[in-house]
């Protein structure tokens, strides 16, 4: 039977087989065995209890996933949309076999949960920072989906309230926690490509799609917290659509459209972005550190709802002379230094070679380097087969996330640097101790945003 549409038994089929089976009336309650700590799952005493705030499509994949794990129990769902919120909470009652799971409209009635150890957080983009400091201001652990969310400071405030609070944090940079993005890296560390010179980072490019007509707020929809920290903007089907798409709209390839809006999130840029970005700051050794110049070109809409960077070339140089070239996948493909026909990915290349990952798998010149047994004296990295498992384990106090926050940021950092370069289009110098551009207050202003009365980083709760 699938675990995620397990139905335990009614209590008329209960009556009717405890009558035939002892011959009376006299029943007992019936309690799912996984509730007693049987079938391999922890006992309730011993789980992680577990909120998840957000149940769009990647919301509803990590609660499946928190599920399945024994040592977790989910004890409530949070979101705006009545709709995902009921569909939240009977994935949670049909797995357990029962109906214990809670709903909430608003993430702070979630948190005030008595006993609550973690949230998971995937909401939309510009929620991000203040349900995360929120959450880890109660003392809450947090698995926090990528990006950081919709501004540099905001993801500073956010690092300060976890490191403040030491609650256990994870990136929902799940590459981490893939044995062949660990394993390029690891060829690029231990210079297996020789030293390495360039890193070409292709992700893809956000699309356009025309304004929609203003449409009444539908009343399963708690639209001002919708928006939040955001603009006040009239409602529109596209503006806040989870996932689900309607006839004849074919802008929208399976993603959430608020993705493209530059209110909720600043595009794949940086919401696709950072996947690879993150991947690239492993392999080039760079976690505590960042770039020293970032410059680029980018291409946006010049008319419609969605606004953001549809094509983008930045190159980000760092210190040690290493250049990262952070495209859209089709300018990836272009790209002289392009190799192996990739375009999509990360390709590392070397003095005497190249590593090339990405989902699809692994690819390198000389094939050998595919081969390649690490030795005692090499180079490991963290390593985690399982990326919620690995938060899990952290919040256990077993190991250490692969993704904490200081790491997320860092690599956060690129992405917002490349948005902000093809913005203002010329070089920008950056400070990667201090954390801040270097004599330029223009773009200095960029790393912030302004929030919607009354919400602010300071207000998240």
């Amino acid at each position: 039977m699938n675990k995620f549409t397990f139905a335990p038994l009614t209590r008329r089929e209960f009556l009717r087989r405890s009558s035939l089976a002892a011959g009376t009336l006299a029943v007992q309650q019936i309690v799912p065995a996984r509730v007693l700590g049987a079938d391999g799952r922890a006992a309730p005493s011993n789980r992680i209890t577990l909120g998840c705030v957000g149940l769009g499509i990647q919301g509803t994949g990590n609660l499946k996933t928190f599920l399945g794990h024994p040592e977790v129990q989910v004890v409530g769902v949070c979101d705006v949309h009545e709709g995902q919120r009921a569909k939240g909470k009977q994935v949670v009652d049909a797995f357990y076999g029962n109906a214990d799971c809670a709903a909430y409209t608003d993430f702070r009635e979630l948190l005030k949960r008595p006993g609550l150890d973690a949230i998971q957080l995937t909401t939309p983009d510009h929620w991000h920072p203040l349900v995360g400091i929120a959450a880890a201001q109660a003392g809450k652990h947090l698995y926090y989906e990528k990006p950081m969310g919709w501004s540099f400071r905001a993801a500073q405030a956010v690092r300060r309230a976890v490191q403040e609070r030491k609650v256990v944090f994870q990136f929902g940079t799940q590459q981490r926690s893939g044995g062949n993005f660990r394993f390029a890296c690891e060829l690029v560390r231990n210079q297996k490509i020789g030293k390495l010179k360039t890193i070409l980072v292709g992700v893809p490019g956000s699309v356009p799609f025309p304004h929609q007509p203003t449409e009444p707020v539908p009343q399963e929809l708690d639209y001002e917290l919708w928006l939040g920290p955001a603009p006040m903007k009239p409602y529109c089907y596209e503006r806040v659509r989870p996932y689900v798409s309607r006839p004849n709209e074919p802008w929208t390839r399976n993603y959430s459209t608020w993705y493209h809006i530059s209110d909720y999130c600043i595009g794949f840029i940086g919401n696709w972005g950072i996947h690879h970005l993150d991947i690239a700051q492993w392999g080039h050794g760079t976690d505590d550190t960042g770039p020293v110049e970032a410059e680029g070109r980018g291409v946006f809409p010049t008319e419609g709802l969605a606004d953001c960077a549809l094509s983008w070339q930045v190159e980000n140089r760092f210190a040690d002379g290493v250049t990262l070239v952070h495209m859209d996948d089709e300018t990836s493909k272009k790209h002289p230094l392009q190799q192996g026909g990739h375009g999509h990915g990360i390709l590392f290349v070397g003095a005497e070679g190249w590593v090339h990952v990405d989902r699809q798998g692994l690819d390198a010149n000389p094939k050998s380097l595919l081969q390649v047994k690490l030795g005692e004296g090499d180079v490991r990295l963290a390593k985690s087969d399982n990326h919620h498992g690995n938060f899990v384990d952290a919040v256990k106090g077993r190991s250490r996330a692969v993704s904490p926050v200081e790491v997320a940021v860092r690599s956060d950092t690129l992405s917002v640097l490349d948005q902000i370069a093809i913005k203002l289009r010329r070089k920008l110098r950056w400070d990667p101790v201090k954390e801040d551009f270097v004599g330029d207050a223009e773009a200095s202003a960029m790393l912030d945003r302004p929030m919607r009365a009354p919400w602010n980083l300071g207000r998240s709760g």
